[in-house]
């Protein structure tokens, strides 16, 4: 698979006599609000951890120097605290573009805070996309992040976001906090 999902996405799911769809954001789509939204609310999703395992060539790195951003992983029994949008089915042109680093849309039972649950779509890098680098060390990871920065800033800017988001979301994610405990 090509590291643009682009046309890829737009193939994936028929939106046709639909007036709306849910979206879960577990990343950059929880601090980085840039599309139109009718609602949003916090909401989990259970059997998937929220990993810096994705390559960031366009965002938050380069080509040469790709920063790290995250993905989700599928572990069983874990959960993933994030927002989820309300979202028109055009605001996916938009978001199949933001997202086109290796990212596909799937399918995903949501949980809100009041125990409702719907159906609704995230992007997820799998393991099989171009950009995708995988598990290492905490440590090196962190490294790779403070060095890195791209069209959309410093690499560490989006782990330091992601981790005010998430104590304002009211999660502990160890991963996260583990590593900007390293950029501090």
């Amino acid at each position: 698979m090509s590291v643009t999902t682009v046309e890829h996405n737009r193939k994936r799911q028929n939106f046709k006599g639909l007036s709306s769809v849910w979206l879960f954001g577990y990343g950059s789509l929880i601090y980085k609000v840039d599309f139109p939204f009718l609602e949003q609310r916090p909401a989990t999703i259970e059997g998937w951890a929220r990993r810096f395992w994705q390559g960031s060539h366009d965002h938050r790195g380069t080509p040469e120097a790709p920063g790290r951003v995250v993905t989700l992983i599928e572990q069983p029994g874990a959960t993933c605290k994030g927002m989820a949008y309300r979202v028109s089915p055009e605001v996916f042109q938009h978001l199949d573009v933001r997202e086109k680093n290796g990212y596909l849309r799937f399918s995903t039972p949501m949980v809100f805070d009041d125990d409702s649950c719907t159906e609704g779509l995230v992007y997820i890098a799998t393991e099989d996309n171009a950009a995708f680098l995988g598990p290492a060390p905490s440590l090196d990871i962190a490294r790779q992040i403070a060095r890195s920065s791209g069209p959309s800033g410093p690499n560490s800017e989006y782990l330091l976001k992601l981790a005010e988001a998430l104590r304002d979301l009211g999660d502990h994610d160890p991963h996260v906090f583990e590593l900007e405990s390293h950029l501090l």
